[in-house]
C-alpha cells in the first residue's frame, strides 16, 4: 500500500469454535490466550515488550471458523513482527502455572459476557439457531470445560489443527512481498501437512430462548438462515440487511426509533460461514414496549418484501461499497481481507471485481430475497431482561405468515 509507514501482518488459522468437539468447547479461545503467555524463546512480558518497544501492538481473536494472531508495526519492524507472531503460533510452551493464571482470566471474561446482555443474547440466539452442534456453541466455552483444560488438551488441539494447509499468512501496508515469502519459508517450511478434517455440517433449526431478569432493558434478537459466503446471494443478503437495518436511514431505524421512539439501538446484519449464514435483527427496549417492538419488527420485515424501493436499495449498495473501500485504507483490514478471501475462494478477487459483484445485485434480486426472508419457515429468537410481555416466537411467526 504505497505511501504508508506501517504494516499489519498476521496468521489466520482455520481452527475456531466450530472445529471443537463437544468436550473441547472453548479450547480454541483458550489456546489463543495461551499464545501470549510464553514461548520457547520469550516470556509473556518479553512478547509484549518486544512489540511495544517499537511502538507497535499485537493481538488475536477467535471466531467460529478462524483464530487469528496479528501485529501492526512501522515498516522497519516488519521482520520483527513476523518473528514474534510466528513464535507465538509455533512455539507456545503452555506453562502449567500460566495455564492456571489464564484460566482465571477466561472465567472472568465469561462472567463479563454473561453480565453484558447485548453480547450474551447473541450467543443464545446462535445456540437456538444451531442447537446441539458445533456451530451453535459459544466461542468462550462453558465454565466447566474451561476449568478442566490442561496442557495435554491444548497441545493435542494444536497438533490436530495448526497445520500448514490450515494456516494463511497475510500482510499489508509497507511490506515487501518477496522478503515476507523468504521469512515464511524459513519459519514455517518445516511444518508437515496433516490429515483432512471434516466439519460437522451446520443445520439451522431455530427456536426460542428466553431469560427473565430484572434489567433496565429488554433485549430482543431474531435470526433467519441466510446464504453462506460462497453463495451467489451473499451480496444480495448483505444489501438487504443494510437497507432493512444497517444505518440511520434504514427502515427499522426510521420506523422503530425515529418515528415511534421505542428503542435507542436497533440494527440488522448478515453474517456468513462456510455452509450457512444468518440475518439477525437486534433491538433493546423497555419491558413495557417489548411486545410492540417485536411486532413492529415483524411488520417491517413483511413490508420490506412488498415495497422495498430502488432508492433505498441503491443507498444500501453504495454504503456497502463505501464501507469496503474505506475499511481497506487500513493495513489491518486489508490483511484480514486477503486472508478471508484466500480461505473462502482460494484466490484474492480484486477490489474492482468485488465492487462489480456488488453492483451486479439488481433491485429484483433484493426484492426476491426480501420475500424469502418474510416467508422463511423457521427462525430463532433470544430474549433477555424484563421480557415476560414479549410474544412467543410461534406468535411472531404466525404474524409473519399472515
Amino acid at each position: 500500500m504505497p505511501g504508508l509507514e506501517s504494516a499489519s501482518i498476521g496468521i489466520w488459522v482455520s481452527a475456531g469454535g466450530r472445529h471443537e468437539r463437544a468436550p473441547q468447547n472453548g479450547i480454541a479461545h483458550f489456546l489463543e490466550h495461551m499464545a501470549f503467555k510464553g514461548t520457547q524463546r520469550r516470556t509473556a512480558l518479553e512478547i509484549a515488550e518486544t512489540i511495544e518497544d517499537v511502538g507497535g501492538y499485537i493481538n488475536a481473536y477467535t471466531s467460529r471458523e478462524v483464530t487469528a494472531y496479528y501485529a501492526r508495526v512501522l515498516k522497519n519492524d516488519v521482520a520483527l513482527a513476523m518473528d514474534v507472531v510466528g513464535d507465538i503460533v509455533l512455539n507456545p510452551i503452555f506453562d502449567p502455572n500460566e495455564i492456571e493464571v489464564e484460566r482465571g482470566v477466561i472465567l472472568q471474561e465469561i462472567g463479563q459476557a454473561l453480565d453484558t446482555p447485548d453480547d450474551v443474547v447473541f450467543d443464545w440466539l446462535q445456540e437456538r439457531a444451531y442447537p446441539d452442534q458445533p456451530m451453535g456453541r459459544t466461542i468462550l466455552g462453558e465454565g466447566d470445560h474451561v476449568r478442566r483444560f490442561g496442557r495435554e488438551d491444548l497441545s493435542a488441539f494444536v497438533t490436530e489443527h495448526y497445520r500448514p494447509e490450515r494456516m494463511i499468512l497475510a500482510a499489508a501496508g509497507a511490506v515487501d512481498h518477496d522478503a515476507i515469502v523468504r521469512m515464511a519459508e524459513e519459519m514455517f517450511g518445516h511444518l508437515e501437512r496433516g490429515p483432512s478434517i471434516e466439519l460437522v455440517p451446520a443445520r439451522f433449526v431455530g427456536g426460542e430462548y428466553r431469560t427473565e431478569k430484572a434489567l433496565e432493558q429488554a433485549h430482543f434478537a431474531i435470526g433467519f438462515e441466510s446464504p453462506d459466503y460462497c453463495s451467489a446471494d451473499i451480496y444480495t443478503a448483505q444489501i438487504y440487511s443494510s437497507a432493512l437495518g444497517g444505518g440511520m436511514s434504514s427502515r427499522l431505524f426510521q420506523e422503530v426509533r425515529e418515528k415511534r421512539g421505542l428503542c435507542y439501538a436497533i440494527f440488522a446484519q448478515t453474517g456468513a460461514y462456510a455452509d450457512t449464514g444468518m440475518t439477525t435483527i437486534y433491538a433493546g427496549t423497555s419491558g413495557e414496549q417489548i411486545a410492540e417492538l417485536a411486532e413492529i419488527t415483524i411488520d417491517e420485515l413483511k413490508r420490506a418484501a412488498e415495497d422495498m424501493n430502488s432508492v433505498e436499495i441503491a443507498r444500501a449498495r453504495t454504503q456497502m461499497k463505501a464501507g469496503l473501500l474505506m475499511g481497506l485504507e487500513s493495513p489491518s483490514s486489508r490483511a484480514e481481507r486477503l486472508a478471508r478471501m484466500l480461505a473462502i475462494w482460494g484466490q484474492i478477487p480484486t477490489l474492482p471485481e468485488t465492487v462489480e459483484r456488488i453492483d451486479a445485485v439488481s433491485d429484483a434480486d433484493v426484492r426476491r430475497f426480501a420475500e424469502q426472508m418474510a416467508s422463511k419457515a423457521r427462525s430463532a429468537m433470544a430474549l433477555y431482561g424484563p421480557v415476560s410481555a414479549a410474544p412467543a416466537l410461534e406468535a411472531l411467526e404466525e404474524r409473519r405468515a399472515a
